[in-house]
């Protein structure tokens, strides 16, 4: 769990400049905690606004144009559904930091780096082992 909490926090530069050997300290990982914080709050602005815009009845008389409207609805909701997924990844890297485990690959224990992190704070696995993952879906279709 971290226990302390930063009155000033890094930046993404301050954070990229550390040594190796700051790997995971609390500062990052307090970094890394309300990054994911701020992803969650969006997704949740972005639910809360569909959820606005689908109660939203529109009486469209030409069939052309409610058919756009429709599959415009159908779009924003497939993308809510993977938010929805990207929710509970979120949840789990949050409970990842409290554990201290976070920031490791989960199949060989090795760091995942800050870079890969910065790109996907949700990643539990190292860029090698996620490309061995990736190649046994591929070849085994697992």
């Amino acid at each position: 769990m971290v226990a302390t909490r930063q009155a000033k926090p890094l930046t993404q530069a301050e954070l990229l400049k550390m040594p190796e050997s700051d790997y995971m300290n609390p500062a990052q990982l307090e970094f890394f905690r309300e990054r994911l914080l701020t992803m969650e709050r969006d997704i949740r602005t972005n639910a809360d606004e569909t959820t606005e815009h689908l109660r939203e009845t529109v009486i469209v008389p030409d069939p052309a144009d409610r058919a756009t409207i429709e599959e415009e609805h159908a779009l924003e909701l497939r993308t809510r559904d993977r938010e929805r997924k990207l929710l509970k990844k979120i949840k789990q890297s949050i409970d990842r930091i409290e554990s201290g485990d976070y920031g490791w690959c989960e199949e060989t224990g090795d760091p995942i780096g800050i870079p890969r992190l910065l790109a996907r704070p949700t990643a539990t696995l190292s860029l090698e082992a996620q490309q061995r993952r990736e190649l046994r879906q591929k070849l085994y279709g697992d």
